[in-house]
């Protein structure tokens, strides 16, 4: 496509000019009566034309200054006419929605997104996911580039929101709420995420001030659409990462509909970019399907399935990190003996049937079943030696160890085995009335936890044990004899048979309307959510929060399209069991619900720059809470003190700048501000573990100006550093520190070999192609070291802790194929 100018970045974001031709383009979303993404719309004008793409998308190029009678025709739907006259780059949105009837349609823009836009929610392209580099690539990894959300671990699809943590965020897909594993402790160990991307049809993501219909998290929603075939397609996908295969199709009929995917993934590219040596390779793989019956209008019946299983043997064998200053650079070695064999297996199953009585009245029910078997079994025994480094360029030991001023060893033992079985049983309502819309919903969940935890750590220095130092004599050999016990520095034992029997509920109403001239949206809801625990020896008492939430949004009538919001509320979060388990591993059952008040002031504004559309989306936010469960945060693993005895606050700025930088693609800028702190039993207020100060995100497309069938994707990321941690047994009040800034950069060069294939001639073998990609991806191109978390040694001359950081990956190269029929 030529335009005026063209905005061309590798690195630097270069800005070119070049001229064009007199033409424009029009675009959209073409929808059916039920508001569903039409595939497969044709658009023609004389012999030019185009299709619509799964997500019911079209772009189309056409003479400026001339006016044409676009053509949108579909083998089920009634053919449409538009006459349209643009000016020369002028860019149009035309979505509206296809009919049973012929029909004549006028020069009037349908903004389909009017109604996501009003309630804060940020909507994310299937393509972009599927595009974007990234270690963990899919809808984490896009996510990660957002304004308040935030990760310093490339391995985890994990992710925090505005200073809550990972068991904070609700996931839905298809309206069916989503778990992860319980034992995951790092994020290598994590493989691959519930949401298969090459199945999406509509990511939608709120990060606060959400609707009552949303369920009982603090922090954010992702609601994630799975697509309904409408013909027969493959995809596949390989790298050196793995590969997966997708298939869809439909019956004769149109009623049956299936997509089912299959992914396997190999991490060792990215564990062997690491610092610790090891002998071992972590392969995960799943099997995903979503089945759709539409027997006729009013009802439709589907079913989505996963079964998944991650296995993590790991066998390290060496380490050495560096850091310390220039003045007085220090080596942590380490060598290791022993192994780990972790397991986790997942099935999951759900049933949902949808009935529409009428055009105003919708019912919903919803049942799933989550069954997660998981082991973790590991004996791991480390000697390391904490030395000074030769620091003179001219020496002939430059850069090695010359003097050890710490020895010690660590023995490291667990066998912990965890069976959860979750069960959901829920009913909804939707209902029209005039101007008004009524929801509503009734849950009952019933879980069934049976687990068992031993941990022990034993750590010699010197040649002397290690006794934990509370309650414990102090252990000062050879100076005074000990007669103390032998025990080990860490230990954790526990086993936990516990119930819990959950039932919630929402009601919301919504109405828009008018002030003036100024169009107006309302929202107001209450949730309702009863639990109670019980177990072997384990009697809690029935705990019942409600918790009401409002939204009002308002557009002006103004030259310039702007909305302004304002929502919030009280956002309760039921302790789930990972929240109710203390670090001694014993179940507290009568831990109550976390509370957090919720407000948000938020705009939207939508404007043209260079002829192409932009928007502007800025929140400003604040966060009270209370009965607040605090926790250690170690990689993925969080561990709470379960006793509700905190206070704590967030507030903060996130601002996002998205556009068509380069035409015909999207790319945002983002920017986020925030603080959060905790008071624990009245100490005093102290960074939280994910008070993550700045955070800036990149993500650019483009394409080589010569060669348009060369695509580049870029993201960048930059966040201040986390909290760092403190060693065992210290007080965080007295020990604070901080990890260094994280900066990553991953990039990807795509050639798309189907670009041209409208000009091909017929029975070309790329014309079988939909899509059919060749492309090389750098992660972490700069080769920047991040840390994730500090390894503590102790120097057993100067009684000093040292905090080592764990790096995570350095640089590494993927090479990627994708196919679609």
């Amino acid at each position: 496509m030529k335009t005026k100018s063209h905005f061309f970045t590798w690195v630097f974001f270069c800005l070119v000019f070049f001229a064009n031709a007199q033409t424009a383009r029009i675009k959209g979303i073409i929808l059916d009566k039920n508001n569903n993404p039409v595939e497969g719309v044709n658009i023609n004008y004389q012999d030019k034309g185009t299709t619509t793409n799964n997500n019911g998308f079209y772009v189309l190029t056409i003479p400026a200054n001339q006016k044409i009678t676009l053509v949108f025709s579909h083998v089920t739907l009634k053919t449409a006419t538009l006459k349209i006259e643009l000016k020369p780059n002028e860019d149009y949105e035309h979505n509206f929605q296809m009919s049973d009837s012929e029909e004549l349609l006028g020069e009037v823009i349908v903004t389909a997104g009017n109604r996501k836009r009003v309630e804060g929610i940020t909507t994310i392209e299937p393509a972009v996911i599927r595009k974007i580099p990234g270690t963990n690539a899919g809808v984490e990894n896009i996510l990660k580039l957002l304004p308040g959300v935030n990760s310093n671990n490339e391995l985890s699809t994990q992710y925090s929101v505005r200073g809550g943590n990972f068991d904070e965020n609700l996931v839905y897909v298809n309206e069916i709420e989503i778990y992860r594993p319980f034992l995951i402790r790092s994020g290598q160990q994590e493989g691959l995420s519930f949401t298969n991307t090459d199945m999406v049809q509509n990511v939608d993501f709120s990060a606060g001030g959400f609707q009552a219909k949303y369920g009982d998290k603090m922090s954010s929603v992702l609601d994630i659409t799975y697509r309904i075939p409408t013909r027969y397609a493959a995809a596949f996908e390989a790298s050196f990462l793995g590969g997966s295969l997708t298939l869809e199709g439909v019956s004769k009929n149109q009623k049956w509909a299936n997509v089912t995917g299959i992914r396997y993934r190999d991490n060792s590219l990215l564990v062997n970019s690491q610092e610790t040596s090891s002998n071992f390779r972590p392969t995960f793989m799943d099997v995903q399907t979503y089945l759709t019956f539409t027997p006729n209008k009013k009802w439709q019946f589907g079913f989505l399935g996963n079964a998944s299983q991650n296995k993590y043997n790991f066998e390290p064998l060496t380490r050495q990190t560096n850091f310390g200053t220039i003045d007085e650079p220090i080596a942590l070695q380490i060598f290791y003996d022993g192994q780990e064999k972790d397991r986790y297996q997942t099935l999951f199953g759900a049933f949902k049937a949808s009935f529409d009585y009428n055009e105003n009245n919708t019912f919903k029910f919803i049942s799933s079943v989550y069954h997660t078997q998981e082991q973790e079994y590991f004996d791991i025994f480390a000697a390391y030696f904490l030395g000074e480094v030769d620091g003179n360029i001219g020496s002939d030991t430059f850069g090695d160890v010359k003097f050890n001023r710490g020895i010690g060893t660590q023995l490291n033992h667990g066998r912990n085995d965890l069976d959860a079985l979750i069960v959901n049983a829920e009913i909804k309502g939707f209902h029209k009335v005039k101007e008004n819309t009524v929801e509503w919903g009734l849950k009952y969940t019933r879980e069934d936890i049976r687990d068992r935890i031993v941990e022990w750590e034993v750590i010699d220095s010197a040649g002397f044990s290690l006794n934990p130092p509370r309650e414990f004599p102090v252990n000062d050999q050879p100076y005074n004899p000990y007669t103390g016990p032998l025990v080990p520095f860490q230990s954790v034992r526990a086993t936990n048979f516990n119930t819990i029997d959950r039932f919630s509920g929402y009601a919301q109403w919504s109405r828009k309307s008018y002030i003036g001239t100024s169009e107006v949206w309302y929202n107001a809801g209450v949730r309702m959510h009863q639990w109670q625990v019980s177990g072997d020896n384990v009697d809690g008492k029935s705990q019942m929060v409600f918790s009401p939430r409002a939204q009002f949004s308002i557009k002006p009538l103004w030259q310039k399209d702007m909305v302004f919001r304002i929502s919030g509320g009280l956002y309760h979060q039921p302790p789930f069991y990972r929240e109710l388990r203390g670090f001694d591993g014993q179940v507290r059952p009568n831990v109550k619900a976390q509370q957090s008040t919720h407000i948000v002031l938020g705009n939207d504004y939508s404007f043209k720059m260079w002829n192409r559309p932009f928007k502007l989306i800025s929140e400003l936010y604040y966060k009270s809470l209370t009965d607040v469960n605090t926790y250690t945060l170690d990689n993925v693993r969080i561990r709470y003190i379960a006793d509700n005895e905190a206070e704590a606050y967030v507030y903060g700025l996130d601002m996002r700048l998205n556009g068509e930088f380069v035409p015909g693609t999207e790319s945002w800028f983002s920017f986020g501000y925030m603080k959060t702190e905790e008071n624990y039993q009245n100490k005093g207020f102290i960074p939280r573990p994910t008070d993550q100060r700045l955070k800036f995100g990149v993500l650019f497309q483009d394409y080589v100006p010569n060669i348009p069938s060369m695509k580049m994707y870029l993201n960048l990321v930059y966040n201040t550093g986390l909290p760092g941690g403190s060693p065992s047994y210290a007080d965080p009040y007295l020990y604070q520190s901080r990890l260094r800034d994280y900066r990553r950069a991953d990039i990807g060069f795509l050639y798309v070999l189907t670009e041209k294939n409208a000009t091909r001639p017929d029975g070309h073998w790329l014309k079988r192609f939909k899509d059919l990609s060749f492309g090389v991806e750098i992660f972490n191109m700069f080769n920047n070291q991040n840390a994730i978390t500090n390894t503590w040694v102790r120097d057993v001359y100067t009684k000093t802790q040292y905090g080592v950081p764990n790096y995570m990956t350095t640089r590494v190269f993927n090479l990627k194929l994708t196919a679609k029929l």
